[in-house]
């Protein structure tokens, strides 16, 4: 009876995770770009628009607007795989290998969710699907 349900309604639970990984994604990159939720650094505000934290603030207000909206979404689960690749080699990396330990599993929950996104794409609620007419 579980199953059923769940697979009746898999539509809407993939909605909600990808609604819900763009909200989080969105935020970090606000926090780069815009000095948002007590900004960067020991002081707050924002980063160098022309920075690789720049860069990576671009990422991720726009890769979160864009899988919020369910558009290119498949490019924006693409940037933000390689957003949070760079991420763990630069902050995480260097700090040991062990995750738990080096501060990185934040990085690598996003990169495997930015994974199956990456896989299903916008699915049924999305601008992607009516936009280019794309079939499921």
């Amino acid at each position: 009876m579980a199953e059923k349900f769940l697979e009746k309604n898999a539509d809407y639970f993939y909605f909600v995770f990808r609604v819900l990984v763009g909200l989080l994604f969105i935020q970090h990159g606000m926090q780069k770009l815009f000095g948002s939720f007590g900004g960067v650094g020991p002081n707050g505000g924002s980063v160098p628009i022309i920075s690789l934290f720049g860069l990576a603030g671009i990422i991720e207000f726009f890769g979160g607007l864009f899988l919020i909206l369910g558009l290119f979404t498949r490019l924006a689960a693409l940037f933000g795989i390689f957003d949070m690749i760079g991420a763990y080699y630069i902050a995480h990396w260097p700090q040991g290998l062990i995750p738990l330990l080096n501060q990185g599993e934040l990085a690598i929950l996003y990169f495997a969710s930015f994974l199956v996104i990456l896989a299903l794409g916008a699915r049924k609620w999305g601008l992607d699907s009516s936009l280019f007419k794309k079939k499921r």
